[in-house]
């Protein structure tokens, strides 16, 4: 995105935004739609040729990590842009002129540079993640259990509600102190985009 036209550009963020105008369900239920056993994917492998019985995509780990990392790719890549956005090109031109490798320039100039983006990205995937519940409940169909859906099974259906607040009380806890870490060694507000 940093290196693209702006025309490109344009279009490279709208496909990185489109997960933003979509609902969390309607995105989940796609999936299945897309990866259950009479879904898009096993048909079209076994219409090839490929497999002979469909696959077990759905219910399973797999299932969820790929609707969890659809539901964050704009997380990661907005913050991560907005960094690298900032980064003087001339800064790796000059590395170049001087002799270094394109791979030397890329990791000695600007992955150090790039390094804020990057922890900002991680922070807020990360955080965003130990609280997701409606994806894995989906695709993982009671199968795979995040921690904030072992929280509801707590409360809700075992109605033991000692575990389930303490649970709760322990993501927060690590939420905070992943901030409150992350905050000693970078600015959390001009992370994010506060001046």
């Amino acid at each position: 995105m940093t290196q693209a036209e702006p025309q490109h550009r344009l279009w490279i963020t709208g496909f990185v935004l489109v997960p933003f105008w979509i609902s969390v369900l309607a995105r989940a239920f796609s999936w299945v739609t897309l990866l259950r056993a009479e879904g898009i994917i096993n048909s079209a492998l076994m219409h090839w040729g490929l497999i002979s019985e469909p696959l077990p995509l759905l219910r399973n780990e797999f299932a969820v990590i790929l609707g969890m990392v659809h539901y964050m790719v704009p997380y990661a890549v907005l913050p991560l842009y907005s960094n690298m956005r900032g980064i003087n090109r001339r800064l790796t031109d000059a590395s170049r002129s001087l002799g270094a490798s394109p791979f030397t320039a890329f990791r000695t100039v600007f992955l150090p540079l790039s390094a804020p983006g990057i922890a900002a990205s991680g922070v807020l995937v990360f955080i965003f993640s130990m609280g997701f519940f409606v994806t894995p409940a989906i695709l993982g169909g009671g199968r795979v259990i995040m921690i904030a859906e072992y929280v509801s099974i707590q409360i809700m259906q075992l109605v033991r509600w000692g575990i389930g607040t303490m649970m709760a009380s322990v993501l927060l806890l690590a939420t905070v102190a992943l901030l409150a870490v992350m905050s000693r060694f970078v600015d959390i507000r001009q992370l994010f985009g506060a001046k």
